[in-house]
Formats: C-alpha cells, sequence, structure tokens
C-alpha cells in the first residue's frame, strides 16, 4: 500500500513586510488606544483584519471614511501620492506601512518618469498595489497583465521604454512577460534590481520543491491575496496533481483527498502559521501523519517600523519591538 505524506513548505507565511504591516498597527493601537483607522486591508488575509478589528483597528476603503485628525494607517501594499495629499487636506495623522519593497517600486517609477521613459507596469489591474505605483507617473506607465498584451502596446519611441512589476506575480509568468516585451521593444531598460519581492519568490520555488509528485497541494492564503493565488497556479505548474487555496482548515473539500497520498502545504506571504497548523490537525484528523518540513532557504530579513510611529514610541518611552 502507498504511504501517505504531508510535505509543508518553508519559507512559507509572513514575510518581513507584512509581519511590520500588522505589528504597526498593533503597536498604533497600544500607544494611541482605539480607534486607528486603517485604509483598505492592511494585508490581504481576512483572519489578520478580523483580529486587528477585534482589537480596535477601523478598516476604511477610502480617507472621507475617517474623522478629522484622526490616526490612519496606510496599507502595505502602498498608496499614490494623491492619497498622501489628501490625508494633509484633511489634518490626518498618517502612518506609512508601505512595504520597503513596494516603495523601491515606487521610487523606480519616479526615476524612470523623469527620465521620460515610458513604463511597462507587469501586474494586476484593481490590485492595491497597482493603483498606489500606477499613481507616481499614471502618464508614463502602461499596464500589462498577461503575455499577450505586449502585442497591443503602442508607445511614441520604443528606444525610451522601462519596465517595473507589482511584488507579488508569478516569477515564471513575468519572465515570458519580459521576453516578449525584449523582442518587440530590443532596448528595453531594466530595472535596478528585480521587483518581485524575495518572499514571493522564495515561496514559489518552495512550493515548486513539495508540488512535484503531489497528490494534492493545499494553499492556505485569502481570495485577494495576489501571491496566494499565484502559489496554486506555480504548484500545478510544477507537476501538483490537483492544488487548491483555503482560508483555513473549515474550506478544505473531504473529497479533495480521495485517493490521495501525497499532500503538500504552504500558505502565502500575509498567513498567520496558525492557520497552516490548523490545516495540518485537519489533515491528521483524515488520517495523514505529521508533517515533515521542506525547507529551501532561511529568511531572516527584518524592516524597521514606520519612522513616524518609532518616534512617538520613543517619546513615550516604548521600547521599539522592530
Amino acid at each position: 500500500m502507498p504511504t501517505k505524506r504531508v510535505v509543508v513548505a518553508a519559507p512559507r507565511g509572513y514575510c518581513a513586510g507584512v509581519d511590520r504591516a500588522v505589528v504597526t498597527v498593533e503597536q498604533a493601537l497600544d500607544l494611541y488606544g482605539p480607534p486607528v483607522y486603517v485604509r483598505k486591508q492592511i494585508v490581504h488575509n481576512r483572519h489578520v483584519v478580523e483580529d486587528l478589528e477585534a482589537h480596535g483597528a477601523i478598516f476604511v476603503d477610502e480617507l472621507d471614511q475617517v474623522p478629522t485628525g484622526a490616526t490612519v494607517v496606510f496599507s502595505a501594499h502602498g498608496v499614490s501620492p494623491a492619497v498622501h495629499a489628501e490625508a494633509a487636506a484633511r489634518g490626518l495623522k498618517t502612518i506609512d506601512a508601505t512595504c520597503p519593497l513596494v516603495t523601491k517600486v515606487h521610487l523606480e517609477v519616479k526615476r524612470f518618469a523623469d527620465q521620460g521613459l515610458q513604463i511597462m507596469l507587469i501586474g494586476h489591474a484593481g490590485h492595491e498595489e497597482v493603483e498606489g505605483t500606477t499613481g507616481e507617473a499614471p502618464e508614463a506607465i502602461t499596464l500589462i497583465e498577461h503575455p499577450d498584451d505586449v502585442d497591443a502596446v503602442e508607445v511614441a519611441d520604443p528606444t525610451k521604454v522601462a519596465w517595473l512589476t507589482q511584488t507579488t506575480l508569478s516569477v515564471d509568468e513575468t519572465t515570458e512577460t519580459v521576453s516578449r516585451m525584449r523582442a518587440k521593444f530590443p532596448a528595453l531598460i531594466d530595472p535596478p534590481s528585480d521587483d518581485i519581492c524575495y518572499a514571493t519568490q522564495n515561496r514559489q520555488q518552495a512550493v515548486k520543491q513539495i508540488a512535484t509528485g503531489a497528490d494534492l497541494v493545499i494553499v492556505v492564503g485569502s481570495r485577494n491575496s495576489s501571491n496566494s493565488v499565484r502559489l496554486v497556479e506555480v504548484a500545478l505548474e510544477a507537476g501538483a496533481k490537483a492544488a487548491y487555496r483555503v482560508d483555513n482548515a473549515s474550506e478544505i473539500d473531504p473529497s479533495w483527498l480521495d485517493g490521495v497520498d501525497v499532500v503538500g502545504v504552504t500558505s502565502g506571504a500575509s498567513v498567520p502559521d496558525s492557520l497552516v497548523r490548523g490545516v495540518l490537525t485537519y489533515l491528521e484528523s483524515r488520517g495523514f501523519p505529521a508533517a515533515v518540513e521542506e525547507r529551501l532557504t532561511e529568511e531572516n530579513l527584518t524592516f524597521a517600523l514606520p519612522p513616524e510611529l518609532r518616534k512617538d514610541l520613543r517619546a513615550a518611552g516604548v521600547p521599539d519591538p522592530s
């Protein structure tokens, strides 16, 4: 009889930018007291959002929902200059929890736009990160969602084209898109360094490692988490016979386990590890053994909290947790 196995990928779960953003809201609640407003979801995970709501955070879609003079945190996905200007005009106290790796892309947009380049931004329409990045120089940006989109792109000067990306994309599909761009625009200018963040790349490589030979891969992550959705796609491309995304163990369909011997488990970059443990416990209750971990690499990167919050923590005599 085949031996049942459960393999859990590492790295998985929280990246440095997500950890920084979540701790930012937690520290703001402790320091200022509730309510603390947050524009959009601080990270794309409903369990994290619900937990912060229970402690006094109020999530809003736009700044006009925030009372004048209140404290508002900008999410890890970043915001456009127009949002910063609106917050200043309304006298809001802002704490910018934008991931530093997203801020890097914003700075690249401004630099390329100042050079008069047309920027091909590879990303997903409507994603908050793309909206914030595009807001830095909307007249200079053309959004590319799929490799096939490149065929229809027209620019004023084919020798003055650069490309950038959303930080949470599929590495393989992005490589194909850039290859198509370079074939059409041979003078295409690259970003100074890779825009797809280290955590996205590591989690995709780690899921490839466990997907080969897996009957089923379960990715823990919310529906609106771009990097979690990509992990399902990458697992299937790497050879998993089936792959599904769930918010938590309660969303697992028992029929997925029919005839399954090898299960791989991972999670997106905004997922608390408690949710992964819940999936592993569920699998054990269905007759699978305790999981073994396959680690691709160690992640030791950390980011300091936003400077405006660190300043207030120091003034209150609170040790900086970052």
